[in-house]
């Protein structure tokens, strides 16, 4: 299954995406990500959710070739709603989400690492958004979250990736392991949450969200409004074609 949880007897639940051969997830997979991620939180056994990947990188955001091979804008939609879903699942999961970055993080992926509680990654692992460069905008909400607000700037303008090991300079990322150790060094700070009264941590997450200082949904649906707007002026599209075509950004 694309999409599988499994569960220790401490209640840790571990989520984990297969999607080959880059985990660039389909619009449904968006939705089916963010169901799992709530139903697992809203289970009352549960202590900590981590979030990871199989193949070769975490995420690569959403499935272009999807979204180019469907006439219209329905697909678009889709995968917009869906993003939402997911991101806004790890945010609201009554309980810590552990996200366990392997590979690279890109696009939507960034999504969904910024809204975690927790982020342990390989060594080799990078973190990106390259929307500029598909004719799109999202995430900066997100990104902003890993990095400084002038880095993010940069970073968003030049659809730049920034290694694990400067996150964990930033303090974003709690730890950059070998690939290898990547699972053990998650279930490592899930089995400490775990270990800690779940109804104080459940009270702990709500009220963490609660003094937040950015509206993380409304901040993301003000970027996604412009994405649209991209769209519906043809950027967009001329940006994704070329990336199907060649594999590269436009003008590349």
């Amino acid at each position: 299954m694309p999409i599988t949880t499994n569960r220790t007897e401490s209640g840790i639940v571990t989520v984990t995406v297969d999607f080959p051969p880059v985990n660039a997830l389909p619009s449904a997979a968006w939705f089916q990500l963010g169901e799992q991620i709530l139903a697992a939180g809203d289970d009352p056994e549960t202590a900590v959710v981590i979030l990871r990947a199989e193949g070769r990188g975490f995420n690569a955001g959403v499935d272009i070739k999807e979204m180019q091979a469907t006439s219209g804008f329905d697909a678009l939609v889709a995968a917009n709603k869906g993003c939402a879903a997911a991101f806004s699942a790890v945010y609201d999961c009554a309980v810590p989400v552990i996200a366990a970055v392997n590979g690279f993080c890109v696009g939507g992926g960034i999504g969904l690492v910024g809204n975690a509680d927790v982020i342990v990654a390989s060594d080799d692992a990078v973190f990106g958004l390259p929307e500029v460069d598909r004719g799109a905008l999202g995430a900066a909400t997100h990104l902003s979250r890993l990095v400084p607000q002038h880095m993010m700037r940069t970073l968003y303008f030049t659809a730049q990736n920034i290694t694990a090991q400067q996150l964990v300079h930033f303090g974003s990322v709690y730890r950059a392991v070998p690939r290898d150790e990547l699972l053990d060094a998650a279930l490592e700070v899930a089995d400490m949450i775990a270990a800690k009264d779940t109804r104080v941590i459940r009270a702990a997450k709500a009220a963490i969200n609660g003094i937040d200082p950015v509206d993380v949904k409304t901040s993301y649906l003000l970027e996604q409004r412009y994405t649209y707007e991209l769209n519906l002026a043809g950027v967009a599209d001329e940006h994704r074609d070329a990336f199907v075509d060649t594999g590269k950004p436009k003008g590349n």
